[in-house]
Formats: structure tokens, sequence, C-alpha cells
């Protein structure tokens, strides 16, 4: 498989690792959009959101529940951040292996771009 995201979680590629359990590995994104950019993803290769099934609902729920700990550990949980999982190309989404997107640490405007 040539899944950027695979080869991170396989230790192939390194990345600045946040966060790690058995499920859901965190790390800093390298074309960060905020001070804090840390991306969330799935052990599990799963390409898109289109690709969910019921029985990934718990993996999913780890995901935000990694992030929510991340935000508390820093600090910035009470000051605010963005989650944010893009779905498919036309949505932004250029690694094909789904992921969190957690923006913190400067002021997010709505609607985003």
């Amino acid at each position: 498989m040539d899944c950027l995201f695979c080869k991170i979680i396989n230790g192939d590629i390194p990345a600045e690792i946040i966060y790690q359990d058995d499920d859901v590995l965190g790390f800093k994104d390298v074309n960060p959009q905020a001070p804090t950019h840390i991306l969330f993803v799935p052990k599990t290769h799963i390409a898109t959101v289109n690709d969910l099934a019921t029985k990934d609902a718990e993996l999913i729920g780890k995901l935000f529940l990694a992030a929510k700990k991340v935000a508390a550990d820093t600090g910035f949980a009470d000051e605010g951040y963005r989650l944010v999982m893009n779905c498919n190309a036309g949505a932004g989404q250029t690694v094909f292996h789904i992921h969190l997107h957690m923006l913190a640490e400067r002021t997010l405007h709505w609607p985003p771009g």
C-alpha cells in the first residue's frame, strides 16, 4: 500500500508524534495552518468518511477523544480549537486515509474557506 499515513504509522516515514495508543496516532501536520495543527489518524486504513462502516463507530470516537485529551494536556481546551475532517478531493482531502485535523492557538473564522 502506498499510503503516506500508513507509512507514518508503520514508522517508515518520521513524524513528530504527539499522541499514540493502540488505535490512534496523533502527529504534527508538516504544512500547519495554525500554530497547533495535529492530525489524528486511525491505525486501521480507511480511505474516506464514505468508506466508514457501523463497526468503525467506536474507532472514530477514539479520534475525537484523543483530540480532546491533547487539547486538555496542552492547555488550550478552554481557549478553543477546531476539529475538521475532509472527505474526498473536492473538500480538500489530499491523503486518502481518514484523519481529523486539530487547529488551535490562532483565531479561526467562520465560515472556513
